[in-house]
């Protein structure tokens, strides 16, 4: 699929997966701090502590204070005097208090004025222009939002009735009869209303009971300043994971946007070479993808170079043997002599075989590199390869060709990783390489040996040798140097090709020498092989 590079977007989608992924988690993060439901309930519990030691405190001031003695001797709390201490130790706080009878009657409201009948509510009003800021409100909005999510909303509402008694709270219920309690309710608007109520007692007896309410304001004020001050950090560690993933992104994003590129222009260069982006620098995985692809990139176009070289050398090999029979199939036509038409016939079937041998010269080669290249490579014993390959030759050798001697490192197990019919063809190449240069009566030896993690195998033979300067040449495809005498087109010249192609395959090398004495004379050739060894 071909990208049109004028539509791309401007961020990758790498980027932007990567800017997802990291700012999910903390924006993830930055919520859950938000919420602080665990400090919340410190501070509620906190509060309602303090409020309980101040309705202790005012308890115990009505009952020493506004408590008289009848006739009978028994105690009874004085409702005005109880409500002028209760509307005087409260102004110093931002409470309210309420005191009730036993009976449950309302007897002060530190936000009323009066007794009974006609009351008049105090309320305190915020400061002029002085409202609750966006960021204020969003934030309550969102707690508020996840408290009923997990469940924490679970608080009864607040009210207040025209005609107030204490069986409208639990908790002065509970402190009538002697028992103090709290509780936390959500008023209308949406804050919350902390209470506590203790009885008013004198020497174990109930006078009354004394509720203590306030609302959350403060609370509210700690919780928007931690929420504000996690948003800050929120908002710097947003800005730096923002700039981390974008510098993330480009140092991921950008080298393989690049690369793809690169693999385009190669996959489109039909006629032109198109070089790999070179990030060897970077000490990471994308810089081994591009080496790996440089790499490639160049195997590539070695190896198509490889096929045009062998598709040229191909056609010049055939064409000689072809343009051979026409000549002699155009000739044939004009001859009379039934001699000379022998001769062409012969030279005929010369050019078929060898042009039979040069075909499948030429498939065997280029099968080599697929099959191995699909081949599962195990272990091969190469010192017992060698030691059959001399026993099969001894038992074939005939009357005039060399014999086979075998020279292996004693006790060393010579093992290499390969395919072992690849391996066969590399030695039985070579060994017939070796016969062909070989005198009559004369030794092939095979020798093998280890050292430094390789196995060297030797073919060596005593032949003219190679010609100077020709050690690596002989490996070429088509190689024409042979001995004198022997008839023309029996080789096709591929044998040590196709052995080069084999060994290098199996991650060695192969190479060609002369053998020498100590004057200098050539006593034959050598051919080293060199493998890893298992």
């Amino acid at each position: 699929m071909r990208i049109d590079h004028a539509k791309r977007p401007r961020l990758s989608r790498i980027t932007r997966r990567i800017l997802a992924v990291n700012v999910l988690a903390l924006v993830i993060l930055v919520g859950g701090l938000l919420f602080l439901g665990q400090y919340q309930r410190s501070l509620i519990q906190t509060e309602l502590f303090a409020l309980q030691l101040q309705a202790d405190t005012y308890a115990a001031a009505v009952a020493e204070v506004a408590v008289t003695v009848d006739q009978f001797a028994s105690e009874e709390m004085v409702p005005e005097l109880a409500a002028r201490i209760i509307r005087r130790v409260i102004e110093t706080t931002d409470a309210r208090a309420r005191l009730y009878q036993l009976d449950g009657t309302l007897v002060a409201d530190s936000r009323t004025l009066g007794m009974t009948g006609s009351r008049v509510t105090i309320e305190e009003l915020p400061p002029t222009g002085e409202q609750p800021g966006i960021l204020s409100r969003m934030l309550e909005v969102y707690h508020r939002a996840l408290s009923r999510l997990f469940g924490l909303e679970a608080m009864e509402p607040y009210q207040e009735s025209p005609n107030p008694r204490a069986e409208d709270y639990a908790e002065v219920v509970a402190a009538i009869g002697g028992d103090e309690d709290r509780a936390v309710r959500i008023a209308p608007d949406g804050g919350l209303i902390l209470s506590v109520a203790v009885p008013v007692q004198r020497y174990k007896k109930v006078l009354g009971a004394l509720m203590l309410s306030k609302d959350s304001a403060e609370i509210d004020a700690a919780m928007y300043q931690v929420r504000l001050d996690i948003l800050k950090m929120f908002g710097v560690a947003l800005a730096v994971t923002v700039l981390l993933s974008l510098y993330l992104a480009g140092t991921i994003a950008q080298p393989l946007l690049h690369l793809a590129a690169a693999a385009r222009k190669v996959r489109g260069g039909v006629h032109e070479r198109h070089g790999i982006p070179d990030f060897g620098r970077r000490n990471d995985e994308i810089g081994e993808l591009a080496a790996s692809l440089k790499e490639m990139n160049e195997a590539l176009w070695q190896r198509m170079d490889a096929i045009e070289s062998f598709a040229a050398d191909v056609a010049h090999e055939i064409k000689n043997p072809l343009t051979s029979i026409r000549s002699a199939v155009e000739t044939i036509r004009r001859v009379e002599d039934p001699a000379q038409k022998e001769k062409l016939m012969a030279i005929i079937a010369d050019d078929i075989q060898r042009l039979d041998r040069l075909i499948s010269d030429i498939s065997a080669a280029s099968r080599v590199d697929a099959e191995l290249s699909r081949a599962k490579l195990e272990p091969v014993r190469l010192d017992r390869l060698l030691k059959t390959m001399v026993e099969v030759h001894r038992a074939t050798r005939g009357r005039d060709g060399p014999a086979l001697a075998l020279d292996l490192a004693a006790d060393v197990p010579l093992a290499v990783r390969g395919v072992e019919g690849r391996l066969v063809q590399v030695f039985r190449n070579l060994i017939a390489n070796a016969q062909s240069f070989s005198p009559p009566g004369g030794t092939i030896t095979l020798g093998a040996g280890a050292a430094d993690g390789m196995v060297t195998a030797t073919v060596e033979d005593e032949g003219p040798g190679i010609p100077e300067g020709d050690e690596n040449a002989i490996f070429d495809r088509f190689y024409s140097a042979r001995p004198e005498g022997e008839k023309f087109g029996i080789h096709s010249g591929l044998g040590l090709s196709i052995s080069r192609q084999i060994v290098a395959a199996h991650g060695g090398t192969i190479r060609a020498q002369n053998r020498r004495d100590e004057t200098g004379r050539i006593l034959g050739a050598r051919f080293l092989v060199l493998l890893p060894a298992a």
